[in-house]
């Protein structure tokens, strides 16, 4: 009997805009945005998870954890990031006694605002200047549904959705594996970014990405405390595909598919 994993891929619905193409999502706290959350909790609660681990570095769990129990003691209101509104509630549906802090990347943390490292080439400067643009991600690339996009002064790059989609659908989307694949395909092609001695694009999947992914796992592997343990993490979708790998490589888990709990079904 080996512990088993269900790693749900997941969109920022904090619009924390720090992805290469970040879909703009509406607001989570509206009536019907909640009722499809409270929905999607409900199916993943079948799953039976005994640890929910969150995309948060794990050096401010203490500070998380304070707002969790906060939350079980109802002071604390749930923010709109997707760690709050389906990590938090369905730990506390669970019984849960806390959460965990599975991430070790600075810029994706809400609670630890920090850049990447300086020294990392600015990639999409590099192949602009040399003529290898074409190995830049695109938008094609990722699960984004059709919509109107824009770029803002600061250079991030929005997509308005064209149509409403439900939160339990935009989760199906996220979790599709040929998807994911897809993803990882246009890291490994923007790994090719660079000239002669310069490896601009394997320097940053190879010092930043990847060892993130793998911090992921091995941060998964020290809250792993028995065979019994069924653990959900709510992570980035882009992570998937890696951590999957990392985990399914170690032979030390049983992997479960999201797309298993979660259906599709209309929320009045």
């Amino acid at each position: 009997m080996k512990p088993t994993i269900m790693i749900l891929g997941s969109g920022h619905l904090a619009n924390p805009g720090k992805d290469t193409f970040n879909v703009r999502m509406d607001d989570v706290l509206a009536p019907k945005r909640q009722a499809e959350i409270k929905q999607l909790v409900s199916q993943l609660k079948t799953f039976r998870p005994t640890k929910i681990g969150i995309q948060a570095d794990e050096r401010h769990d203490s500070e998380v954890n304070a707002n969790y129990q906060n939350y079980l003691e109802d002071t604390y209101q749930l923010t709109r990031w997707e760690h709050d509104q389906i990590g938090f509630r369905l730990a506390k549906q669970m019984r849960h006694q806390k959460v965990y802090c599975v991430d070790f990347c600075p810029e994706y943390d809400p609670f630890f605002p920090e850049d990447l490292d300086p020294n990392l080439i600015d990639i999409d400067k590099f192949a602009m200047e040399n003529n290898q643009e074409h190995l830049l991600p695109k938008m094609e690339d990722f699960a984004i549904p059709e919509g109107k996009t824009y770029e803002e002064e600061d250079g991030r790059v929005w997509i308005e959705p064209k149509k409403y989609e439900s939160i339990i659908d935009m989760y199906i989307r996220n979790n599709q594996p040929e998807v994911r694949r897809a993803d990882h395909r246009a890291y490994l092609r923007m790994s090719q970014v660079g000239l002669g001695n310069q490896y601009p694009g394997a320097n940053w999947v190879g010092n930043h990405w990847y060892p993130r992914n793998l911090k992921v796992f091995v941060n998964l592997t020290r809250i792993t405390e028995s065979s019994e343990d069924r653990i959900l993490v709510i992570i980035g979708a882009g992570l998937v595909f890696l951590l999957q790998q990392f985990l399914e490589d170690s032979g030390d888990y049983i992997i479960e598919s999201p797309l298993k709990y979660i259906k599709s079904e209309e929320v009045n």
